[in-house]
């Protein structure tokens, strides 16, 4: 192995190409339009252009990729996760074409990729599964009839891929038609498959999931489990190692199952078997039930993912391992380094993932006006990214910025670092969920360990009103900063009083701001009246300090627009906050949010619209679905505000859409 093609793009992209280049690998790396100017294209030693915008018409071409190969002398592809990854069509082309395929053999990824097959599998192996229907028939009417043997709630899910694409929690028997066809559509844009299946549900387990791997030459170990409960969407943002919820028992028939699963399926290289964790519920079904005690209960298989995964971070922050590493060894017909009584863990490891998505899980696309990591000399702490400023986010591939990874002794001492470090992360002019992610780290039943699979339902409506209920003082150093005349301020200096209509956040505040020379403000609101000092971006604000960061980005709807960055003051130590202000000085009033705003729906990110559920002159229900904008490879539902009528639809199906676009508006 001597030129790796890395056909990917991203933090994954570069997190290969590092233990490549380590170990004297050459790489190459493709990149489509929108990826001209990325990161990992810079870094590797070669770069091929795929062309086009849309996965479809590059990272999912294998035409173009095996082209790639052929042009630039590799001899050998590592497809990182997503994309191709799982795709056994593309690993077989890569095989044919006389290279090295950096991954497991074809016929283990037809016979784990797919859930149902990989189910059958288990069955045979004495791994527990859910009751479920994972037939052929994929007829809406066999669905409905094995749901009646099934029993409610259940899941329904795509065969093919992951990520959380194509699920749906289905609570009633009224709810499966519209569940089936929206997680059919879902799975044939995400993965070119739409067949489905479905299993009962259970409402409050832990996903836990095991890393195996396996070389050429019969061996195949685990190398512990993973907790990747904390979810929105059926998708991880929070990871840890090891589970708090694993006991030392649990740990070995869980790894004694997935290595059993993987084996039969004849599998080489790294993937992951993931479960489902009910703890303490009832008799268990397995041949070989836990003891009693602590960490105790029963699992069932999820499925097999035939790749390496996101969160494999944390796998080798608690062992000492590059995964990576072990892959391109086993590539080449090594066998492994370590057999299963030589593997050691040390430690607690927990990973974030750093989206570009609000607190509403709203994807969001943009420029990166200004980032900056946190002190990554900190033991412990690492962030696998593709971030710099001036990058561009576009609404063709996922919301994933970056993953940022602690490790420490305990695990209340990698919380108290995770969050400590997202705290420093600055990245500003878009919104990313960073300040969502950290007080989820904070809060009191993730802190304890016992959060699961219903985390953010159960606690998310908490933490975004805790997020969103800004501090007057906070809004005051925000003011303090731009509106005097240290950088950046937006207004010529002045000694008389000006009169501000700020939005912040969803809020229309009036103020009066008045500089008095030599970077002292005076912000006044009624009869509140604070003193600031500013001076660069530290602010003393009635005597309490604070440090500020500060962009400016694109316009919305015309009215000029910050965001800003807060530490200090009486934020928790290490934590940061987050403002939007728009200047709604010279803005009419509609743009402050009135009448109008209450009669119109606007597109909250880009996207595609591929489904519309209502027509001209419907009478419609607050919280009806409208509908459907596909966008960083997902289905979004936008609902009707309130009870009304549609007065006009000015968008159809197949048209791409822009933030801020009227798409309907309403009587």
């Amino acid at each position: 192995m001597k030129k790796l093609l890395i056909a990917n793009r991203g933090e994954i992209s570069r997190r290969v190409i590092r233990t490549a280049h380590a170990m004297g690998i050459a790489t190459v790396a493709v990149y489509s339009d929108a990826d001209r100017d990325a990161l990992h294209v810079r870094e590797a030693g070669t770069s091929f252009a795929l062309g086009g915008l849309a996965s479809a018409d590059s990272y999912l071409r294998v035409d173009k990729l095996l082209e790639a190969a052929r042009a630039t002398g590799a001899d050998a592809v590592h497809p990182g996760y997503g994309f191709l990854s799982e795709n056994a069509d593309f690993a077989q082309a890569v095989i044919d074409a006389g290279l090295t395929w950096v991954g497991p053999p074809p016929a283990a990824i037809r016979a784990l990729g797919s859930k149902s097959a990989a189910k059958a599998l288990a069955g045979q192996q004495g791994v527990p599964c859910l009751p479920g229907y994972f037939g052929a028939d994929q007829r809406d009417a066999s669905f409905i009839a094995e749901a009646q043997r099934i029993g409610f709630p259940l899941m329904v899910k795509a065969v093919a891929g992951g990520g959380g694409r194509g699920m749906r929690l289905v609570h009633s028997a009224d709810q499966l038609p519209a569940a089936l066809q929206s997680a059919r559509s879902e799975a044939l844009t995400g993965f070119g498959n739409g067949d489905l299946l479905i299993e009962r549900a259970l409402l409050a387990p832990r996903h836990v999931e095991v890393q195996v791997f396996a070389d050429a030459h019969g061996h195949c170990i685990h190398l512990g489990e993973r907790d990747c409960s904390v979810q929105r969407r059926h998708q991880k943002i929070i990871e840890e190692a090891p589970s708090p919820a694993v006991s030392p028992a649990l740990r070995t028939e869980l790894g004694r199952c997935a290595v059993a699963l993987a084996q039969a399926a004849g599998y080489v290289g790294a993937g992951t078997v993931e479960f489902l964790l009910e703890e303490g519920r009832g008799e268990s079904p397995h041949p070989n039930p836990l003891p009693e005690g602590e960490g105790a209960g029963h699992f069932y298989l999820m499925e097999m993912n035939t790749r390496l995964q996101v969160e494999h971070p944390v796998t080798e922050m608690i062992t000492g391992l590059d995964l990576v590493e072990w892959q391109l060894r086993v590539a080449r017909g090594e066998a492994l380094p370590l057999t299963q009584d030589q593997v050691c863990f040390s430690g607690h490891a927990i990973e974030v993932r750093l989206c570009a998505e609000d607190e509403h899980h709203t994807p969001h696309t943009g420029r990166v006006r200004h980032f900056a990591e946190p002190d990554l000399s900190v033991p412990g702490l690492r962030f696998d990214h593709a971030l710099e400023t001036g990058s561009t986010v576009t609404p063709h591939y996922d919301a994933l910025l970056g993953k940022l990874i602690a490790h420490a002794p305990t695990r209340a001492e990698a919380i108290r670092r995770l969050a400590h470090a997202l705290g420093a992360t600055q990245v500003l002019g878009l919104p990313t969920n960073r300040a969502f992610l950290a007080a989820c780290l904070w809060h009191p039943v993730f802190a304890a360990g016992a959060a699961r699979i219903p985390f953010l339902v159960e606690h998310g409506d908490a933490l975004r009103t805790r997020l969103q209920a800004t501090a007057s003082a906070e809004e005051v150093a925000a003011l303090a900063l731009l509106y005097t005349d240290q950088p950046p301020a937006v207004a010529l200096p002045s000694p008389h009083p000006r009169h501000l209509r700020l939005r912040l956040g969803s809020k229309v505040q009036e103020w009066l701001v008045q500089e008095t020379g030599q970077g002292r403000v005076r912000v006044i609101q009624g009869d509140r009246v604070h003193e600031a000092q500013v001076s660069g971006q530290r602010i003393v604000l009635d005597g309490v300090g604070w440090s500020a960061l500060a962009v400016a980005v694109e316009p919305s709807a015309g009215v000029p627009r910050w965001h800003v960055q807060l530490t200090g003051g009486d934020l928790p130590g290490g934590t940061a906050t987050e403002l939007w202000l728009d200047d709604l000085g010279f803005a009419p009033r509609e743009a402050a949010g009135g009448a109008s705003a209450a009669r119109e729906l606007r597109a909250p990110f880009n996207g595609k619209l591929i489904a519309l559920h209502v027509q001209t002159g419907q009478t419609v229900a607050r919280g009806a679905p409208l509908l459907v904008i596909e966008s960083m490879k997902l289905e979004h539902t936008l609902h009707a505000p309130r009870d009304t009528v549609i007065e006009s639809l000015n968008v159809a199906p197949g048209q791409q859409v822009t933030p801020g676009q009227l798409l309907a508006t309403f009587l």
